[in-house]
């Protein structure tokens, strides 16, 4: 039987589909119907050329998620040199200091992020892009899933669209990656991720955000949720929660999902503003797996009717400026 989880994998499909046409300075093979793409050609760093950053910055919008195969070269400067061709870096997280300049650690020792999300939705001013590199990786499973939100809401019914394009949601970071992991835990308790909990709360922050939002480089439009939502705005928490389930379904639909399989040498950049991820826990907790994060700044979400996010409770600015309005 398929379960949720059990999307494209993506070894064999980007060897062979053909190149992707309109690409002059980059190589971009389509791994998934719907969303994502092997990119070809580049050597991440510091000195990738202006017009090989355009045709990146091209195939992220038209691709969602692209994958980067074989940068072994690739440490912490390097890849924070490349990121910066691309926009603006933010610190690490609103709340966990990483390396106290822009790089988070996502280790397993921490925690594991097996939950639909999309990153740092719980302030104003949500990340454009993450770029993520494979440190250490387990000898089997450590996958991880992407969904195209943007694609989620054309598929949605007309009238279901009409009641997203009208609703908010709650966004707080109270609740975190760790929750569903530690209500199934039985007696002990697991010090790191205590503390690494213990870290991401230590500032709340509450933004209430448009469940539909237009994107601001595409102008399309694209559902803006995951597990950092805490309700929707006017409604009771069963009706919120019944209207949740219903649109992440949506979104996580196996045809709407591209599921990478991590080599050493990895690199991949997704697109915060329309999609969702989740880490899958398919390795044993005996093994280890740690990536180096860093994220992009991004603007403030704009409803459909031109509405601005606005914030609850928290201030982001020691986190990230607010990006600049494309032209």
């Amino acid at each position: 039987m398929t379960t949720q989880l059990d999307a494209l994998t993506t070894d064999s499909i980007a060897t062979q589909a053909a190149p992707q046409p309109g690409y002059d300075e980059i190589t971009v093979r389509k791994v998934g119907a719907h969303i994502g793409a092997q990119i070809g050609g580049v050597r991440i760093g510091g000195d990738v050329a202006a017009a090989q950053i355009a045709e990146i910055k091209a195939a992220l919008a038209a691709h969602q998620v692209i994958f980067f195969r074989d940068q072994h070269h690739a440490d912490d400067t390097d890849q924070r040199a490349f990121a910066a061709l691309l926009g603006t870096l933010t610190k690490p997280h609103p709340t966990v200091a990483g390396d106290g300049d822009a790089v988070l650690p996502i280790d397993s020792d921490h925690s594991k992020a097996n939950s639909w999300h999309t990153d740092v939705t719980f302030v104003d001013r949500i990340p454009s892009a993450s770029l993520l590199r494979a440190v250490e990786l387990p000898p089997y499973g450590g996958t991880t899933v992407w969904a195209n939100t943007t694609r989620a809401y054309t598929r949605l019914h007309p009238a279901l669209q009409a009641l997203a394009d009208k609703l908010w949601a709650v966004h707080s970071n109270l609740y975190d990656y760790a929750a569903e992991h530690d209500e199934k835990r039985i007696g002990g308790i697991d010090v790191k991720e205590t503390a690494y909990r213990e870290e991401f709360r230590q500032l709340e922050f509450e933004t209430e955000h448009p469940v539909v939002r237009v994107h601001p480089v595409t102008g399309e439009r694209t559902v803006l949720l995951g597990h950092f939502v805490r309700h929707f705005v006017g409604l009771s928490s069963s009706d919120s929660q019944d209207l949740f389930r219903l649109f992440q379904r949506q979104v996580t639909r196996l045809d709407n999902t591209v599921r990478w399989n991590w080599r050493s040498g990895d690199l991949a950049i997704w697109d915060n503003q329309a999609t969702q991820h989740y880490a899958v826990d398919d390795y044993d907790d005996q093994q280890h797996r740690r990536l180096h994060r860093i994220t992009l700044a991004g603007e403030v979400p704009v409803s459909v009717d031109g509405v601005a996010s606005s914030i609850r409770k928290g201030d982001a600015s020691h986190y990230s400026p607010i990006a600049a309005v494309a032209p």
